[in-house]
């Protein structure tokens, strides 16, 4: 009996008790949905910044930090997070100017300033895009002759370039979208490469928050190479004809329904996109150095001149999971990389000329802006046969960027600032101190660029 009343006297607790682990279990499945969706809905919202942070991490741009880590080990580390702000600042004003005037920025280019500023940068652009196109397939196709020798290199090149036009020609534009935004994903083999092999975190973090430099002649090369590689003038263009063809997207066809109207979320949804592009294409970069730091340049090589140099010096080091994912990353890249270049190019020119645009548009809707990309992806072909070796491309694109980055930029804030284009989304001042300061720090990079190499 009394057993009876100490179990009825305790129901309640247990009831209670059952109630609780429930009532958690409930709410943390809750939580788990929240988050999930949020997590959906923040993927959703990334699109022309992601893939346009990705592609800045391009065969080249690899190359380029591959170098600077095993030169220099992490010395150089802190580049990372200083080019961050500056790149994602540049992406963001270039964005907003796509989403409030409804065009592109060759477009606006057009509407204020002289014509012949705007034929200028947007030739030189082709051109450095072209040569940078060549070297990114070459690059792409002396990847593959890692993982399979004997396949012809020719062959490769031609492939490539083949896929790539025909993804950017036959493909409807919101699926290549979607595409373009996956494939940013294999910027998560670096990352990968970094957590297999062992990092000395101390010194990593150390070099990463001091700012190191030496002035030496090469470790300024180095750097104005990585500013100019990380601050593309293509990338400018690339952004603000993105953001337009995503509001077509939404069913913004016309331009007066483009300039209509701008609202907040618009704008926020835009800033959470490109600086988490930025953020990618920066983390991206750290690690690329952070891994040549310690395994290529701790062993005494020091001297990377292609992205796949980096990986098939990396294979004996760094073991053979370090070397594929090295190399499955310079693939991905350049195949995001390539139809991004040929694309800024393509939107520039057609703007400058008044052609229709648009990757949402059919071939023969506009043959004008695709003849501009085959031709260019052509040309970028042809380099590869010819023969001209693809560091001099890279070097030849890369005094031509040197040229034309602070004068776009230039426009880009002057645009920004105008409060009869931008009305109340113009520039704040705290951006308009950063953009003067990148436009500075870029006519310094490309002054020291172009004086290096034409006295080395």
């Amino acid at each position: 009996m009394e057993k009876t009343l100490e179990k009825a006297a305790a129901a309640p607790a247990v009831v209670l008790g059952q109630a609780i682990n429930l009532s958690k279990k409930f709410g943390k499945s809750i939580t788990d949905q929240r988050h999930i969706k949020k997590g959906r809905e923040y993927w959703e919202n990334l699109g022309p910044g992601l893939t346009t942070g990705a592609s800045d991490d391009d065969p080249s741009g690899i190359a380029t930090y591959s170098q600077t880590g095993a030169q220099y080990g992490p010395q150089l580390l802190w580049l990372a997070a200083f080019t961050f702000p500056l790149m994602a600042v540049v992406q963001e004003m270039c964005a907003r100017i796509g989403l409030v005037t409804g065009q592109g920025l060759a477009g606006n280019i057009k509407d204020y300033f002289p014509r012949w500023v705007l034929y200028i940068c947007t030739i030189l652009l082709l051109v450095a895009n072209t040569l940078n196109i060549g070297a990114d397939i070459g690059a792409m196709a002396k990847a593959v002759q890692l993982l399979q020798p004997h396949w012809n290199f020719f062959t490769l090149v031609l492939g490539f370039t083949i896929f790539s036009l025909a993804l950017q020609i036959f493909t409807p534009y919101e699926r290549y979208a979607k595409y373009l935004k996956y494939l940013a994903l294999i910027l998560l083999s670096y990352v990968a490469t970094a957590l297999i092999i062992n990092l000395n975190w101390q010194n990593i973090v150390y070099h990463s928050v001091i700012p190191t430099i030496n002035f030496s002649k090469d470790q300024i090369i180095l750097v104005c190479a990585i500013l100019g590689t990380t601050i593309s003038p293509y990338l400018f263009f690339w952004q603000t004809s993105q953001e337009v063809e995503e509001e077509i997207l939404r069913g913004k066809t016309t331009l007066e329904e483009r300039q209509a109207s701008t609202s907040s979320k618009e704008i926020k949804n835009m800033r959470i996109d490109v600086w988490s592009g930025m953020f990618v294409s920066n983390l991206v970069m750290f690690f690329i150095i952070a891994v040549c730091a310690a395994t290529l340049n701790a062993h005494g090589i020091n001297s990377i001149k292609t992205a796949a140099d980096a990986a098939a010096a990396l294979r004996p080091i760094a073991g053979d999971y370090t070397y594929l994912l090295f190399t499955l990353g310079i693939i991905g890249t350049g195949l995001l990389a390539i139809p991004v270049l040929a694309g800024a190019a393509s939107y520039a020119l057609a703007e400058s000329f008044g052609w229709e645009s648009g990757l949402y548009r059919e071939l023969k809707e506009a043959n004008s802006f695709y003849g501009v990309i085959i031709i260019s992806m052509l040309i970028g072909l042809a380099v590869n046969f010819i023969g001209l070796d693809p560091i001099k491309a890279l070097i030849y694109s890369a005094v031509v960027n040197g040229l034309v980055a602070p004068v776009i930029l230039v426009l880009i804030l002057l645009i920004s600032n105008n409060k009869l284009v931008m009305g109340k989304w113009r520039n704040r001042k705290s951006m308009n101190y950063i953009g003067w300061f990148i436009t500075i720090l870029m006519v310094l990079a490309g002054v020291g660029t172009i004086y290096s190499l034409f006295t080395s």
